[in-house]
């Protein structure tokens, strides 16, 4: 199956990923869900050796473009100094705090030293925190049970909690 194909195949999860981003973000975001889409499927159409597995590869490999969408356009904005606030809660599946958009490069950093750690661990973050989907969503998506997603998402919850408090205190 070609390319095209597939994103045609998966496009509807794809366009309920990017919306799922977005409506966890700050209001008034300039990046709409159809750009956020297109910018995603722009990146992956530019890597001419990646081959994909399957429609839930896809799926996962668009989650992580779609991240990298919105941490670069957060960069060109100029994110301004994190302030005291207290620290995103990560038990609930969602967004950073709205306006913190400094918040989102220090989970972004955060989770790709994590993802050097235990790539599945960060995978089931972007998935589960950003991507909003659910313990059984992520399970099916990375063919593995849901107590592992469980207990996955548990510890890397943990550490990624004592990341941004160590960020916190810088």
């Amino acid at each position: 199956m070609n390319e095209r194909a597939l994103v045609e195949l998966v496009y509807n999860d794809l366009h309920r990923l990017a919306s799922s981003f977005l409506r966890r973000n700050r209001p008034g975001h300039t990046l709409q869900t159809s750009a956020l889409l297109n910018e995603a499927y722009l990146r992956l159409a530019g890597t001419d050796s990646m081959r994909f597995q399957d429609r839930q590869h896809y799926v996962r490999v668009a989650a992580c473009a779609m991240r990298q969408v919105l941490v670069d356009h957060a960069r060109r904005r100029g994110a301004q100094k994190r302030d005291s606030a207290p620290l995103l809660d990560l038990d609930q599946p969602g967004w950073i705090d709205r306006g913190k958009m400094e918040e989102y490069l220090t989970i972004d950093a955060s989770l790709q030293k994590l993802a050097q750690l235990d790539p599945r661990q960060a995978e089931i973050v972007e998935l589960r925190f950003f991507g909003g989907l659910s313990v059984e969503e992520t399970a099916q998506a990375l063919a593995i049970s849901e107590k592992t997603v469980k207990r996955d998402w548990s510890v890397a919850r943990a550490w990624l909690r004592g990341e941004l408090e160590q960020a916190a205190n810088m």
